[in-house]
């Protein structure tokens, strides 16, 4: 019981790091193995955030689950520089990063915060196959 509690907080703790990391300047691309607790840290670069804007601009509905954050898969935090103003019917703000979720056996989506650090799941169109492979990430 102690240890199911212990590891469904990680996911919380990435979380919680995204407020205080967010008001530095962020540079890395932070990549979360869930089930591993495992955080491995890349430079990011131009390219990488173009997908990570393309995937943002493809948004197409609202995430509809009681838990977002999955028992096993990758959440990939990536610095939008500069910000991006994200407006659609559900959220209009400015967004300095966005988080990817991939869980383990279902489709990818994303989690962002807006402007008073409130957290939106969507999910989206696009594929990620460029982003992995800009990142050079296999699944």
């Amino acid at each position: 019981m102690i240890r199911k509690i212990l590891f469904s907080s990680i996911p919380l703790l990435f979380l919680f790091n995204l407020f205080i990391v967010s008001a530095q300047s962020i540079t890395n691309i932070e990549i979360l193995d869930i089930e591993e607790n495992m955080i491995i840290t890349i430079p990011t670069n131009p390219k990488i955030q173009l997908e990570a804007t393309k995937i943002i601009k493809e948004i197409d509905s609202v995430v509809k689950k009681l838990n977002p954050i999955p028992d096993k898969g990758y959440m990939f935090k990536i610095p939008l520089t500069p910000s991006l103003r994200l407006e659609n019917k559900w959220v209009n703000a400015l967004i300095g990063e966005v988080i990817i979720i991939i869980p383990e056996d279902e489709k990818p989506y994303l989690l962002i915060f807006d402007d008073e650090n409130k957290p939106y799941f969507f999910t989206f169109k696009t594929e990620i196959d460029t982003l992995l492979k800009t990142l050079d990430f296999s699944l």
